[in-house]
């Protein structure tokens, strides 16, 4: 009932919101719903729904974007995705393995692969809405669309190499990570995505034009198209998440799309985010395990989660493209890059990917054994506090942002009103409170009595050229 008050006028949105009601009904709440309380299938089903959330927020990433998006700005996006990737996936390993000795580098790598990607989810909340369309330049709203959507598929290769690192040698490692993480799942993936998007556009053109399906039903059969992409892309083993995003890129090719179905205020993303994202997060905040942040025989204490969330904060994104926003057309200033850098918030990605680490993981049946194992009963609480420190801290940076701005203007009017009372009295004269602070000047520098009523206020705030008086308000003359 006050969703429209919240979002445009506090700018507060559905990933804070959604996140702090599902804590509070919870099981560290009014325990009205419990993910974990599912048995052992509970990691599958995590899995599974915030794959469900992220290939429909994937592919209406690409819908959003403008026609023929990729093919003008594929080189920008290409050298701010991969350097940033990279960077950001060995800094956050260095760190894990400086704040928690216990974590071989190789697992340090693994967790590190979970927090690499931009959560697009998150991120909407400075891509589209009220404040993004008045303070946040359009190129802006969509690099980082599409820099979010593109990085969040290229987790699989990172976890892969990370993976394979725990049970072969580097060597082996590496190149079954190229081969099968970057070969097959992405660029077939991408390609296979491509091609389902493309074909389907065309048929659905073909029918919407000739009056065979109307408006609902030509947007229903777009999410139905994100979802079978989704499954065929996974059942041969390629990258469903980026397979999803370049469907979608390929539905928008040409604009047909956003022409038929985007109206003012009615776009198919908003569409998604209504339906798909609160419940994610009241998911996301319902499954938070609030009672793994302090584990002292794991070496889980909560100082350290802190850290490593400031540290990533500071060092995961900023530096790189602080280097590389030069070669980003859509980047045009380093302010732009330090925007761009702290935006890269971490959410229902990184849930994704962790869950899916799990359920590849042995997990112990007591004290963890081997590093493996140790990696399995590690990585969900230091991901977990990762994405609610990212929740908190990116999902309430426009409200901040805001209000300091407020503020800011708040305290330059009445720095201005002070410096304009206080040449007033060094040229010996001083404002009339009789008539609130409004001081009256002829043309020949005689002041004039005050001006009592509106009648004479408005016949005395003529204009000087005329013969007539000028106005001074808080020692700016009218």
């Amino acid at each position: 009932m006050i969703s429209l008050l919240v979002k445009e006028t506090l700018y507060i949105n559905e990933v804070i919101l959604g996140t702090a009601f599902g804590v509070l009904i919870g099981p560290y709440g009014f325990n009205g719903f419990d993910p974990r309380s599912w048995g052992s299938q509970q990691d599958e089903i995590t899995r599974e729904v915030m794959r469900l959330i992220l290939v429909s927020g994937l592919f209406a990433a690409g819908i959003e974007l403008p026609r023929a998006y990729m093919k003008e700005h594929a080189k920008g996006l290409l050298i701010m995705v991969v350097p940033t990737m990279v960077f950001g996936w060995f800094v956050v390993a260095v760190i894990l393995c400086a704040l928690f000795p216990q974590l071989h580098p190789s697992s340090a790598l693994c967790i590190a692969a979970c927090l690499t990607p931009t959560d697009p989810i998150t991120c909407v909340a400075i891509t589209r809405g009220k404040f993004a369309e008045k303070h946040v330049p359009e190129p802006i709203r969509d690099i980082l669309t599409a820099e979010a959507a593109a990085n969040d598929g290229l987790a699989y290769p990172f976890l892969s190499i990370s993976m394979y690192l725990l049970v072969d040698t580097v060597g082996v490692a590496i190149g079954k990570g190229f081969v099968i993480g970057w070969l097959y799942e992405v660029l077939f993936g991408s390609f296979l995505g491509s091609i389902i998007g493309l074909l389907f556009s065309k048929l659905m053109k073909l029918s919407y034009g000739r009056d065979f399906v109307d408006r609902e039903s030509y947007i229903a059969q777009y999410l139905a198209l994100a979802i079978l992409t989704t499954g065929i892309t996974s059942s041969l083993g390629a990258d469903d998440l980026l397979a999803s995003f370049a469907a979608g890129c390929a539905v928008a090719w040409d604009g047909h799309f956003k022409e038929q179905t985007q109206t003012e205020g009615d776009t198919f993303a908003s569409v998604i985010d209504c339906i798909l994202n609160c419940c994610c997060f009241i998911y996301i905040g319902a499954w938070l395990p609030f009672s793994s942040y302090n584990s002292a025989e794991l070496g889980i204490i909560p100082w350290r989660l802190v850290v490593l969330m400031i540290g990533i904060l500071l060092f995961r994104r900023i530096p790189p493209l602080l280097l590389l926003y030069r070669f980003v057309p859509g980047i045009s200033s380093w302010k732009e890059a330090l925007f761009s850098g702290h935006f890269g918030p971490m959410g229902v990605s990184a849930v994704f990917v962790s869950t899916m680490a799990r359920t590849r993981l042995p997990l112990p049946t007591g004290s963890p054994e081997n590093q493996q194992q140790m990696l399995a009963v590690t990585i969900e609480p230091i991901v977990s506090f990762v994405v609610l420190g990212s929740i908190i801290v990116h999902g309430l940076s426009i409200p901040f942002f805001n209000v300091g701005k407020v503020f800011a203007r708040s305290l330059s009017i009445t720095s201005l009103s002070n410096r304009g009372v206080d040449d007033l009295e060094a040229s010996g004269k001083t404002k009339d409170s009789s008539n609130g602070g409004l001081v009256v000047l002829d043309n020949s520098g005689v002041w004039p009595s005050p001006v009592t009523t509106s009648r004479e206020r408005a016949a005395t705030c003529r204009d000087p050229v005329d013969g007539g008086m000028t106005v001074s308000i808080g020692g700016t003359k009218v």
